[in-house]
């Protein structure tokens, strides 16, 4: 039987922990056994000038800032190439809505790390695409359809943040809003792009707002398939204009219990290592994850607000392997490329 979002609500209000934590452990035992993921990839933020501003940010520069940057394209091209021989299957290239670059940058972008690498390119979120689409006058599916061609892959579930209307003009007035981010999504799913999907908590949402955002990304995962995992992050205040405080870890574990338990149609749910630290990371594994994403050879963005942690392979199987896991490195779309054993 499927869980409402009344009992998702009361789960995350109310609900034990541990209890939490033991169903949605059961849940993705049954589904993945003793086997627990993460993938080697790069995050490249190639520009951090942005005219979205948004208060939680702490990364955005205006293009005046003497510490904003866009990265040439050799400089672009060494983080490939030091990614590709580091054993990374996949890039994750984020960055600002710059006022100046238009579409044919990105497309030769794409194109040119193509001609050179076999590598995954897993980039770009809902935001950017909307932007590139609006500046270069053409439609969401255009837009995508020509990115694809370049040799865009699949698209990163960031800017999602809270799927209310009221938490994002608070937060970030500019951004696209809910119905936006939803429609990119589902215009990539339907030419054959899939796609992750995020969850930012802690920016003053209530818990029913938490599980109305879970319920607008099942709800399109049913109509799609297109979602291959689901991640939670935690809102990170440091250096950013909203301020306030960072949610408690028990909060964190929770939710991601509750995440596990209601998004019954997506396979994989990623714990946050990222945001909440390498044994917070750890502890996800019993708490309904599977994957613990990324070892993340470059992070810029959550770093700039304060929180940084180093990951590599050899710390990441230990981690998992200290979780009573068996540690394997994956692609993008969940194929075991690598597996750890003792």
């Amino acid at each position: 039987m499927r869980i409402s979002e009344q009992e998702a609500a009361a789960m995350l209000t109310a609900g034990d922990t541990i209890s939490l934590g033991r169903k949605a452990d059961a849940v993705r035992r049954e589904r993945f056994g003793n086997r627990a993921t993460f993938i080697v990839d790069r995050n490249i933020n190639y520009t951090n000038i942005c005219v979205n501003e948004c208060r939680f940010c702490a990364f955005f520069r205006r293009q005046d800032h003497p510490d904003a940057y866009l990265l040439s394209m050799e400089e672009i091209l060494a983080k490939v190439q030091e990614t590709v021989e580091a054993g990374g299957t996949q890039l994750m290239i984020q960055g600002g809505l710059h006022p100046e670059l238009g579409l044919a940058y990105y497309e030769n972008m794409l194109s040119e790390i193509k001609k050179r690498y076999d590598i995954v390119i897993h980039s770009f979120t809902a935001t950017e695409i909307q932007y590139f689409a609006h500046k270069e006058g053409i439609s969401i599916v255009d837009c995508l359809k020509r990115l694809q061609a370049a040799g865009l892959d699949s698209l990163p579930g960031g800017g999602a943040e809270i799927l209310v209307d009221e938490i994002r003009k608070r937060v970030s007035p500019k951004k696209i809003m809910t119905e936006d981010w939803l429609q990119v999504m589902e215009t990539a799913h339907s030419i054959g792009m899939e796609s992750t999907a995020t969850m930012v908590i802690g920016l003053g949402e209530t818990m029913a707002q938490r599980v109305e955002h879970m319920e607008r990304i099942r709800r399109l995962q049913d109509k799609t398939g297109g979602f291959r995992a689901f991640i939670t992050w935690s809102y990170q205040p440091g250096n950013t204009e909203l301020g306030g405080e960072k949610t408690s870890g028990w909060d964190y574990m929770r939710t991601l219990a509750v995440s596990r338990l209601y998004m019954d149609n997506i396979a994989h749910i990623q714990g946050s290592w990222v945001t909440q630290g390498e044994r917070i990371g750890q502890l996800t594994l019993g708490f309904g994850a599977d994957d613990l994403g990324s070892i993340m050879l470059e992070e810029n963005v959550v770093r700039a607000a304060g929180t940084a942690y180093d990951m590599s392979i050899s710390k990441m199987v230990g981690l998992i392997r200290g979780a009573g896991r068996l540690p394997a490195q994956r692609d993008t779309e969940y194929n075991i490329i690598k597996c750890f054993e003792e």
